[in-house]
């Protein structure tokens, strides 16, 4: 770390500003995500500029890597859009929010397999905005009112962020900081994501119906929680890469078997109290004649392509030796703070792209929806124009955040803001600080990986520098903050509020998922530093 960075109470102030008030923004003036996200990236651009001595130079290369940052999250909002508008457009969501009944007619239980088990798997195999842009979509198509669509996955997925994507984080983290103890890590990693996980899927049963619904669906929360963090937890110091993917897996089985219980396969009164469904009892009018298999097949052509072409090592090595990106020069502050070159700076592997999985399934639903005669004239039209509509106001908000975003880190804001933590802090308040830098990272960057990459270094040279604060435990915090975060970060509430058509009310979502992560935030820490006595 650069000591000539100035971490005082003023520049540390002006280093949370931006965040402070990002949050303002979107959550009590209730201004568009566009909006908020670039007043947000003019005011780091302005600190950086007259308080952080940071050159022109500097923010434009900030405002560069920003960019491309967004280009990488909006290839899934785009194309996550085309698949959506194309099922809507053939009326298949129809078909799947009638025929599911099939198979189970208890509301509670389909939502939690979608919005808990699906979108952990889609985050095990895929991840980058994948389980919000698939589920919060195809919460709507079965009858869940839209914020309450998209609070649902990202509360549902947040605990399999780290070790999700086949163990994206991890590899990324230990390429960036020297941990002494893996397993250690792995294993505190494991334990203390587990406390999100069971917040997740309790909150979803709250959602439904307060406390009727954690009565009513309390033994499968308690079953698939234990085969989700039990099961990483007993995978992960062997295989961190799996240890997400396996265990999400084992969970769709378990949903299966559930759904066999009365308990779990029959309409109940909550779906009478509820208030985040629509009519359940009404018939779809207008519904194609399609089995249900018909109406899923995109989605499961979605599902197949990410588990063979991501799920087996030797098919992903292969394909991300295709890469491109931009280069970007080093570039340096008026109080020496560098930023070094990259060529290529983050780069794109098109082949292994989430992006690229869900445009290949909206290229397959197209034909596949035409072949089965539910396609018309205007077809095509509707589904380019419906896309375009609500892609523009994400693609602002997105850039405008993650522009920020990077602004802060390449003057200094971002280090600054971390480093003043560390200053004012023993080692049982650094073990739960930790754990906070991790929620502001990924809120920041809206990324486990990146909220890891960026504050990593930083708990290295705190560790080297404090006694008796263990590497293994900060680490082990700072990643299960990243996953929490994540429920928070814009880049993920805008892809939701896109993708299920209400752009502008991210405040909503904002009201239950702040509180998710205050709850979870809070437990995390508190048992973290319990460990740090403990160990």
């Amino acid at each position: 770390m650069d000591n000539n960075l100035p971490v005082d109470l003023l520049h540390w102030s002006l280093a949370i500003l931006p965040l402070v008030l990002l949050l303002l923004m979107l959550v009590v003036f209730k201004w568009s995500g566009g909006r908020s996200g670039w007043i947000a990236m003019a005011i780091a651009t302005l600190i950086g500029f007259f308080m952080y001595e940071a050159p022109l130079d500097n923010l434009a290369v900030g405002f560069g890597k920003g960019l491309w940052e967004a280009f990488f999250i909006l290839l899934v909002v785009w194309f996550a859009l085309l698949l959506y508008h194309a099922t809507d457009e053939s009326g298949s969501f129809k078909v799947i929010r009638e025929k599911i009944q099939d198979h189970s007619q208890n509301y509670l239980f389909i939502v939690l397999g979608f919005g808990w088990v699906f979108a952990s798997f889609l985050q095990g195999v895929a991840g980058f905005g994948v389980p919000i842009a698939v589920v919060a979509p195809l919460l709507l198509g079965i009858g869940v009112k839209p914020v309450a669509a998209i609070i649902i996955p990202l509360i549902g997925h947040a605990w399999a962020n780290m070790f999700g994507t086949l163990g994206v984080g991890w590899i990324a983290t230990v390429n960036t900081v020297q941990i002494d103890n893996e397993a250690l890590t792995l294993i505190l990693t494991g334990i203390l994501l587990w406390i999100p996980n069971i917040i997740g899927g309790l909150m979803i049963c709250w959602l439904f119906a307060r406390w009727k619904g954690i009565k009513e669906g309390f033994l499968a929360v308690i079953i698939i929680s234990l085969i989700h963090g039990g099961g990483q937890l007993a995978i992960v110091a062997f295989n961190p890469e799996l240890s997400t993917f396996i265990p999400a897996i084992l969970a769709v089985g378990a949903l299966f078997l559930l759904s066999k219980r009365k308990q779990y396969s029959e309409k109940s009164e909550l779906e009478d109290e509820t208030d985040i469904l629509y009519d359940t009892d009404s018939k779809e009018e207008g519904k194609p004649d399609i089995s249900l298999h018909k109406a899923f097949m995109p989605y499961y052509v979605l599902t197949g392509l990410s588990v063979v072409f991501l799920g087996i090592q030797p098919i992903q090595n292969f394909l991300d030796q295709f890469q491109f990106g931009f280069s970007f020069p080093a570039v340096e502050t008026g109080y020496g703070f560098e930023m070094e070159a990259e060529d290529p700076y983050s780069p794109i592997a098109p082949l292994t792209h989430p992006g690229f999985y869900l445009l290949v399934s909206f290229i397959f639903a197209y034909f596949w929806y035409k072949y089965l005669g539910l396609s018309h004239k205007n077809t095509a039209k509707n589904i380019f124009s419906g896309m375009k509509e609500n892609a523009l106001g994400a693609s602002l908000a997105i850039t405008g955040f993650l522009t920020m975003t990077m602004i802060m880190e390449n003057s200094g804001q971002t280090n600054v803001l971390a480093l003043g933590i560390a200053d004012v802090s023993p080692p049982a308040v650094y073990v739960a600080l930790a754990n906070v830098m991790g929620i502001i990272g990924a809120f920041m960057t809206s990324s486990n990986t990146s909220s890891n990459v960026l504050f990593a270094p930083l708990h290295g040279s705190v560790v080297n520098s404090m006694e008796s604060l263990s590497m293994s435990l900060v680490i082990a915090a700072q990643s299960t903050g990243g996953a929490i975060g994540n429920v928070i970060s814009p880049a993920s509430i805008v892809l939701g509020t896109s993708t299920t058509n209400i752009l502008g009310r991210e405040s909503e979502v904002y009201k239950v998922t702040l509180t998710f992560v205050l709850i979870a935030g809070v437990l995390v820490s508190g048992v973290a530093v319990l460990m740090h006595y403990i160990i």
